[in-house]
């Protein structure tokens, strides 16, 4: 026998309870269950309590309260919990139904779950869930992927309770087959390592460069959130930097050791495996590294002696005018990084992505939702193969007008010995990516002379070389491949 609920709900975190409530918001009836039962009786009995959510003390209760096809959605830690929750289902529920993944789970972890669920019968989604607890209750971005028969099931509702554009469009469609879902949420995640490293350097930068206060640094991110650099994230840098309590900015009580959760390192590793220059993002993940470091860091500090900048002083005008365009250029290209990840990754993978929904999709309730992401989908709307950002008109002559601000910041921040890796980087890559001619070719001489590893020839056909650069007469080569 069948209930009435519309959906279920496992694991009753931050997350999770303002998912259900946001669900409840928009009529959708669900029930809930939790491992610590008293957490759900909580919920259920506390914020929960005038509304038509339904409690369940065991998987078994939460199945028997769903319509057919049972839709199961959980929000679990990501690995073996996963795994253990789905075992625990699969003998509660009938061929047909859908289980919803909800987490950050590794991509690979995904399409292993949503095509061994498919042998057996069962519809498995692996859905990105991005915008923190104000987006879960009151609009996230959500990236499903997985069993495609399962999205019509599922759409009006997860669409229904996404963040909208400013168009009424929902900030939720269907990404891809299999583990795409998670894929384009890991990517998103990455990308939000780059930006938030982007603007933690430009803070640095005014607050050791120019010498400016939290009150000055406030009123400078509050006003380019009203540009082109508008943004959730320059948003609450500016709330951040003004926020004091008894006097005190809380920020300068902070200690400057990041952690991190590991979608920012599975971006940077699937980028290695698929050969993709990730290069600003990887710089990201690793800047979080360095500053875990930090009594090493302060042992350094009083032993190793970098450029004293006393004789410096910057500007303001001039130098907070250069830091925007800089900023604005570095995050063009860690967007262009991200997407160039995920047109390898449809390759390899054999996905469809719609790139510019999936820019749409980011517009609302995430993480990294901005204004210049409309841009984004316009390039996208206007060249569905477009290789890369860079060669859309609107974001190459962008990155061109600020290209002499952009060298001035990082040449003075090399100058001053302020650490800028990801908008160095970025600047390192955009010089890369726009030169026909990089010194590869000794790369690939010195790979031939020391291990025989062949090279082509600039006016070849293609096939591989092999020079006795020692004169050894062996003329016997290794397996030619492509470094």
């Amino acid at each position: 026998m069948s209930g009435d609920c519309d959906i279920a709900l496992i694991g009753l975190a931050v997350m999770g309870q303002n998912l259900v409530l946001n669900m409840n918001d928009n009529d959708i009836k669900v029930a809930v269950y939790n491992r610590t039962t008293s957490k759900m009786e909580d919920f259920v009995n506390g914020v929960a309590a005038d509304t038509q959510i339904e409690g369940a003390s065991t998987l078994e209760e939460l199945v028997g309260k769903l319509k057919t096809p049972r839709k199961v959605m959980m929000l679990v830690k990501a690995g073996s919990p996963v795994d253990s929750t789905i075992e625990q289902l699969l003998p509660l529920l009938d061929k047909g139904d859908i289980i919803i993944d909800g987490g950050n789970s590794n991509f690979a972890d995904t399409e292993r779950r949503a095509k061994a669920l498919k042998e057996s019968g069962f519809r498995y989604l692996g859905m990105g869930v991005s915008g923190g607890e104000e987006g879960a209750r009151h609009g996230p971005s959500l990236m499903p992927g997985g069993d495609a028969s399962a999205w019509p099931q599922v759409k009006d509702m997860f669409q229904k309770i996404a963040a909208k554009t400013d168009a009424g469009e929902p900030c939720c469609d269907w990404v891809g087959d299999n583990g795409a879902g998670h894929f384009v949420k890991m990517v998103h995640n990455g990308i939000e390592y780059g930006d938030m490293q982007l603007i933690c350097e430009a803070y640095h930068f005014m607050k050791s460069g120019i010498s400016l206060n939290n009150a000055r640094m406030h009123e400078i991110f509050a006003q380019w959130n009203k540009e082109k650099l508008d943004s959730y994230l320059i948003e609450i840098t500016a709330d951040i930097l003004a926020y004091q309590e008894n006097g005190e900015y809380i920020l300068d009580t902070v200690l400057d050791r990041a952690g991190q959760k590991g979608t920012g390192k599975w971006t940077g590793i699937n980028a290695l495996e698929l050969g993709i220059p990730l290069t600003l993002i990887g710089e990201a993940v690793f800047a979080r590294c360095l500053s875990a470091i930090k009594d090493e860091r302060v042992t350094a500090s009083k032993v190793i002696s970098g450029p004293s900048g006393d004789d410096q002083h910057l500007q303001e005008d001039e130098w907070v005018e250069a830091l925007g365009q800089a900023l604005y250029a570095s995050k063009i290209i860690s967007y262009a990084q991200g997407f160039m990840l995920m047109r390898a990754a449809a390759e390899e993978y054999e996905w469809t992505l719609n790139y510019g929904g999936i820019a749409q999709m980011w517009r609302g309730g995430c993480i990294i939702r901005s204004a210049f992401l409309d841009e984004i989908k316009a390039a996208f709307d206007k060249a569905p193969e477009l290789q890369n950002l860079l060669l859309d008109d609107y974001f190459r002559t962008e990155v061109e007008a600020a290209q002499k601000n952009w060298r001035k910041v990082v040449a003075k921040t090399i100058e001053l010995g302020i650490p800028v890796p990801a908008m160095s980087s970025a600047l390192a890559f955009f010089d890369g990516y726009r030169t026909a001619s990089l010194p590869a070719n000794l790369l690939q001489a010195q790979r031939d002379y020391f291990g025989a590893h062949t090279y082509q020839k600039v006016d070849g056909d293609g096939s591989y070389h092999h020079t006795d650069w020692i004169g050894s007469g062996a003329g016997i080569s290794s397996t030619s491949y492509n470094a």
